[in-house]
């Protein structure tokens, strides 16, 4: 039964619910953690550990992409980023690095500044062909505005795994002024998997499985430095809306006879506990930002921001200052954590928990149980 709640006599809303609203409930089974598999795959591409990085420059350079799959995880490079503006944007970063974030209008000023520098193709191509020598899975993130002038750049240049992201992206874009992107149309064209998102219902979940992605990301990258929310009123409960595309995706699957399509979360999650909540609320994977932005390989030496923060005319991102690193991306990712917080050994702490519910790999842990325990 659907909760839905009466605002006024001529609106109703339905209730959502964070991941911070929701617990994960044990089962009459624990396992042995060594006997714990996080690996995922996602077409013909295996990973590790659950994990996509979240395409900011703040985190990602070829560099650190690289670095991320050589521990298992999906790099994305931004090809709309810095990396891909500036030949070498090494000193832009440190600049930014040092930015105030209590000067919010001055760090969202000199972000749109820098980024106001056009996008060089063939440093796409570059960049694409440093992160493919070094044998790791290469994918890229561009958005949708963009995906058409610059697909045929990406392609040639030779990704495995096409990331086209925007803060919301629906498989139905309708404009009067410009020919949109059609996103099935496209994909069909394609002979390599794509990711798109963020989506945040059940019907926009399901016209993205249509369209033939292999991934959807549900989310909008919310977290303490997102402004989506003030700035569009659009604030997402990740556990329904993680919840939700899980529906969606059950009846995608046997309305085509067995095509499983991957969902990754962005957005709501900082710790390993976020990242188990977000797996059992039916999620294959999730994708990572500030958490990977106090790793010591940081391009941005610990500051933090969105891709959409320093959109020219309508910026949603504070820029979040430069802290201290918990450590390298390994101890990040595997630990040792010398903190309680969860924020270290990210999975490390997914694999405990499915050891103490009982469960063996992703697909089971999908079946968890949850309750609710701090929504009023």
């Amino acid at each position: 039964m659907r909760d839905v709640v009466e605002i006024g006599l001529g609106k109703s809303a339905r209730r959502g619910y964070h991941l911070d609203d929701v617990a994960i409930v044990p089962s009459r089974r624990t396992r042995d953690v060594d006997d714990v598999s996080t690996t995922w795959q996602l077409d013909a591409y295996q990973f590790k550990i659950p994990c996509v990085a979240h395409p900011s420059d703040a985190t990602m350079s070829p560099a650190t992409a690289v670095l991320l799959g050589q521990l298992g995880g999906l790099g994305t490079l931004n090809v709309e980023g810095l990396w891909c503006r500036y030949e070498d944007p090494t000193k832009l970063l440190e600049t930014l690095a040092g930015l105030d974030s209590l000067d919010s209008v001055g760090a969202t000023r000199r972000l749109q500044e820098v980024y106001a520098e056009p996008i060089k193709p063939e440093l796409i191509a570059e960049r694409i062909r440093s992160i493919r020598d070094s044998g790791v899975t290469v994918a890229v993130r561009v958005s949708p505005q963009h995906t058409l002038a610059l697909a045929p750049v990406i392609l040639d240049a030779g990704v495995d795994i096409l990331v086209i992201q925007g803060t919301i992206v629906s498989a139905e874009h309708v404009s009067t002024q410009e020919e949109p992107l059609n996103l099935k149309e496209f994909i069909a064209d394609l002979d390599l998997p794509v990711i798109v998102g963020g989506c945040t219902d059940y019907k926009t979940a399901l016209h993205l499985m249509r369209t033939g992605a292999a991934g959807v990301i549900v989310g909008v990258g919310a977290d303490a430095w997102s402004t989506t929310d003030t700035v569009l009123g659009i604030r997402v409960p990740m556990a329904t809306a993680i919840a939700d595309a899980a529906a969606a995706r059950r009846d995608y699957l046997d309305e085509t006879g067995g095509r499983y399509v991957h969902l990754i979360a962005d957005g709501d999650i900082v710790t390993s506990g976020d990242i188990a909540k977000a797996l059992g609320c039916g999620a294959d994977a999730v994708m990572l930002g500030a958490p990977l932005a106090r790793c010591a390989e940081a391009p941005a030496g610990g500051a933090w921001w969105h891709p959409a923060a320093s959109h020219p005319k309508l910026p949603r991102g504070a820029f979040g200052g430069a802290e201290e690193p918990l450590g390298s991306m390994e101890q990040v990712l595997y630990g040792p954590s010398d903190d309680a917080d969860g924020t270290m050994n990210l999975f490390g702490g997914l694999r405990r928990a499915m050891a103490k519910c009982g469960y063996r790999d992703l697909k089971e842990f999908q079946k968890v149980s949850l309750v609710i325990d701090r929504n009023g």
